[in-house]
């Protein structure tokens, strides 16, 4: 049993160490939030309506975007398209490397297996079997904390293997996303991998849009008298509820439909080739939880299992939250609502340097993230952030950006849960745009969204 201890306590600190230090140098400066006064700035806007994007040909020397019809106007208040965002970040921004990417998942991989065996070899102690039941838990909690955490870093490798940014081999490259997923998802988190991946999808392709996006539910405080019974009790109930909303999330389908039961509009359209496929997810991770289970009994798996997994969850519903809520962010609706508007509005926040690094960069790299969100892998947001950053100011439209210090993100996400809950004001709400903002592209935003990321990551793949 000593044996068993040390080397998990070994080998979990080799992997901590390799994971804050190995992989790539960190920053020591921090961008705080911009709230600048508005000071105009010219582009040219399209004013095709057929095409409010002008999907024509981008050149490698100038990926900005052809415009047909060109104007010039004043759009300081509208963000830039994906080619003069891109001509801004690093070149090797959009280089993934397989190799790098399952550096990294074996690296958590390790730490969670490293963490759990030592979590599970002290609960089945005799010492710990000796202890009253207060001691017990005061012993296992700050190793549950630390399964917790290395199983987040690893649900964050999946979260990249969900964009299919593991790997891009032609070859290979979507069968590694799909093991490596199934893997960190549904294995290790117990998240089915493929539904978590379709309404994540769709989240991203309609990110801050106040009826159509996923994994988050918007009301308008103004109008909470009028909701639903249930939702306003949901609200009364909040605290209570917020230690199982990832479960609350997955099994009953709110607000997105389920995950584990395929119900709900996450599912609309979907045929019965692809449920059943999602459907090998739902079975793996089934049978993990089974088998753990069956082998440990109750107590030991609810202990060594459950709890992290709640921890897990803690951090995911965290970070997601506070990532798409901030005091002056906006929703927007099908008249105002374009891809870059609803990108702009995720936040960067910064955790601190560890955790950042320790969580691939999905706090403080998010609004590169969802800007190019199949495109650029975990180890590369640092640098296109700042690139942003540099860039967003040289065009005067810094106060677009928002980035925000979170260090104490614990009380944070309690806070802001407790005060605000789902709820933004009726003056977020972007109704209408100025005559003088690119409202045209509006009309056909989803759709549009999706095929100007595909155009914008064959734009990148030229300048490889």
């Amino acid at each position: 049993m000593r044996i068993t201890i040390t080397i998990g306590l070994v080998v979990a600190s080799a992997v901590a160490v390799l994971q804050c230090s190995a992989f790539a140098p960190s920053s020591s400066t921090t961008t705080r939030r911009h709230i600048s006064s508005l000071a105009s700035s010219t582009i040219t806007t399209n004013n095709n309506k057929e095409d409010p994007f002008c999907q024509i040909e981008y050149s490698p020397e100038d990926p900005t975007p052809c415009i047909e019809d060109e104007e010039v106007a004043v759009l300081n208040n509208n963000p830039p398209q994906p080619g003069a965002i891109m001509k801004m970040l690093p070149k090797d921004t959009w280089k993934v490397s397989t190799k790098e990417s399952l550096l990294y998942f074996t690296a958590d991989v390790v730490a969670v297996i490293s963490t759990m065996s030592f979590l599970y070899a002290v609960v089945t102690s005799d010492q710990y079997q000796n202890l009253p039941m207060f001691a017990q838990a005061l012993e296992v909690i700050p190793l549950q904390i630390l399964t917790g955490f290395a199983m987040w870093c690893t649900w964050c490798i999946g979260h990249d293997a969900g964009h299919g940014t593991v790997s891009k081999n032609n070859f290979y490259g979507s069968i590694v996303n799909r093991i490596v997923g199934e893997i960190t998802h549904s294995v290790i988190c117990l998240t089915p991998f493929v539904p978590w991946q379709l309404s994540h999808r769709k989240h991203h392709l309609n990110h801050n849009h106040l009826e159509k996006d996923y994994s988050h539910q918007w009301y308008i405080k103004e109008e909470a008298e009028d909701l639903h019974p249930l939702i306003q009790a949901s609200h009364t109930l909040r605290m209570v509820f917020f230690p199982f909303l990832y479960f609350v999330y997955l099994v009953t389908g709110i607000p997105d439909g389920g995950h584990v039961f395929f119900y709900g509009r996450m599912w609309e359209g979907q045929s019965m080739r692809e449920k059943l496929d999602a459907a090998i997810s739902v079975v793996v991770s089934f049978v993990t939880a089974g088998t753990l289970w069956h082998n440990m009994g109750t107590a030991d798996f609810a202990v060594v299992c459950m709890v992290p997994w709640s921890v897990m969850g803690f951090w995911l519903f965290m970070v997601t939250y506070l990532q798409h809520h901030s005091e002056d962010g906006k929703l927007y609706t099908d008249d105002t609502f374009t891809f870059e508007r609803g990108a702009f509005e995720t936040v960067d926040r910064d955790y601190g340097k560890l955790v950042n690094r320790m969580s691939h960069h999905m706090m403080d790299g998010h609004v590169i993230h969802h800007l190019f969100f199949t495109k650029v892998p975990h180890y590369r947001l640092e640098a296109a952030t700042k690139a942003l950053q540099k860039g967003m100011k040289e065009r005067g439209q810094e106060h677009l950006y928002k980035q925000i210090d979170t260090p104490d993100y614990t009380q944070e996400i309690i806070k802001q849960f407790y005060e605000n809950w789902f709820f933004i004001n009726e003056k977020q709400v972007v109704r209408t745009w100025g005559d003088d903002d690119d409202s045209e592209s509006s009309s056909k935003a989803p759709r549009a969204a999706e095929k100007k990321l595909r155009l914008s990551t064959s734009l990148a793949a030229k300048n490889e």
